[in-house]
This record gives C-alpha cells, sequence and structure tokens, in this order.
C-alpha cells in the first residue's frame, strides 16, 4: 500500500471535511474511514470503505497506513483524547492536516493529529499541542499555548500569553484576552468575552463570561 496512505477516524459529516481537505490540500490518499463497531452503521462513506475499529489493526496494519483523528468536542474533548491514546498504543503513526490556506510561520510547533483549517492564523511563538483541531478563521496571538486535545471553534481570537489547558472547548466567536490561563475542561461558549481565569471544568457565556451551574462535560454528553 501507498505509505502515504491515512485513515480518517469517523464518518460524520466532520470527518467527510478532514477527507476532503486531505485529498484536495495534502501529499495523502486516504483509504478508508473507521468507527467504533457499535456505531457502525453503514460500509461506505464518501465512496470509501467504513472499517470497524476492532478489525482496523488486521485490515489496516500500522505499517500500511497511518491514522487521522476527526472527532469533535464529546465528552469534553475525552473521545478523541481516548481514541488518540489508544491509536497511539497500537502502534498507529498520527499524522496532522495543516491547510495551505492557514496562516503560519515556519518553525510552527505543532503536535500530532491536529488539524487546523483555512483562515486560520497561528502568530509566531505559539505552540499548538497533540490532538488539537483549531477551525477556520480562528486567531491564535503570539506566545499562546494550546494544550492537548483542545477544539478551537471558527473565529475565536487569543489575545497574546493565554495559556490553554487541557481539553478545553472554545465557542464560536469567543475572545479570550490577553495574559490569561484556561483551565482545563473548560468550556467558552458562542461569543462569549472572557475577561479573568477560569476553572477546571466551568462552563462560561456571555459578555464579560460568567460561570453557570452546568459542568463541561454535562454540556457536551
Amino acid at each position: 500500500m501507498n505509505t502515504k496512505s491515512v485513515i480518517v477516524f469517523g464518518a460524520s459529516t466532520f470527518a467527510s471535511m478532514a477527507a476532503f481537505c486531505l485529498t484536495h490540500d495534502s501529499q495523502w490518499t486516504v483509504k478508508a474511514f473507521t468507527v467504533d463497531k457499535k456505531y457502525l452503521t453503514k460500509s461506505m462513506h464518501e465512496g470509501l470503505p467504513v472499517v470497524p475499529l476492532e478489525d482496523l489493526l488486521n485490515d489496516y496494519p500500522p505499517d500500511t497506513a497511518k491514522l487521522l483523528l476527526s472527532i469533535g468536542y464529546t465528552r469534553i474533548n475525552g473521545l478523541r483524547m481516548e481514541r488518540f491514546q489508544q491509536a497511539t498504543e497500537s502502534g498507529y503513526e498520527i499524522i496532522s492536516y495543516i491547510s495551505s490556506k492557514a496562516i503560519v510561520w515556519p518553525n510552527q510547533c505543532f503536535g500530532k493529529n491536529c488539524l487546523v483549517f483555512g483562515n486560520a492564523i497561528i502568530q509566531p511563538f505559539a505552540t499548538i499541542e497533540d490532538n488539537v483541531i483549531i477551525l477556520s478563521g480562528a486567531h491564535v496571538s503570539h506566545h499562546c499555548v494550546i494544550g492537548k486535545h483542545s477544539f478551537i471553534s471558527a473565529e475565536a481570537t487569543f489575545g497574546g500569553n493565554v495559556t490553554v489547558g487541557e481539553r478545553c472547548f472554545i465557542g464560536l466567536g469567543a475572545v479570550i484576552r490577553d495574559g490569561l490561563s484556561i483551565a482545563e475542561r473548560s468550556f467558552i461558549g458562542a461569543g462569549a468575552v472572557v475577561i479573568a481565569d477560569t476553572e477546571p471544568g466551568g462552563v462560561y457565556v456571555g459578555n464579560p463570561a460568567r460561570r453557570i451551574m452546568k459542568s463541561s462535560l454535562e454540556v457536551t454528553g
């Protein structure tokens, strides 16, 4: 098999988008999709086979294909974290996709399984850790650190020197003031304007952002 072969985890519209971008804007060739057997509802997706995850080692072993995990923020990114760890333990190399239409810089630090879509801006000295999704138009300013297993929605904006903990979700068009610390598993709602550090597992909405009673796990299933 072509050593540039990749298997996309997922069979949703988000997986379709990831596969489309890989096909038209990368060196990779998508060979199949994979999902957990209990969620397998079809044998084909976008004209390619859908393989049960439990059969992946036999059908597409690590020496024949890489993986890309196109999973959203279910369980405050917990599902994507678990599958990332499982794939690593199984010996798969996990690739990243950085859109040619994103604005990035030489020697920028990206981890494994990072998806950065078109028109995102990642300024110099920013660090994007493993398993992070950054959607179109997001702006990550200088010296920011986006922690592992996080999800950054379209048009979210970060001032400089922001630190985002692991498994955070930042909603559509949210604004994070410079110098803040966004605690692990924080959920920042669409359009929220965050002007103070957050607490682990909190849900923040509004302008200025305020914490509500629900936890981030509750609002993300």
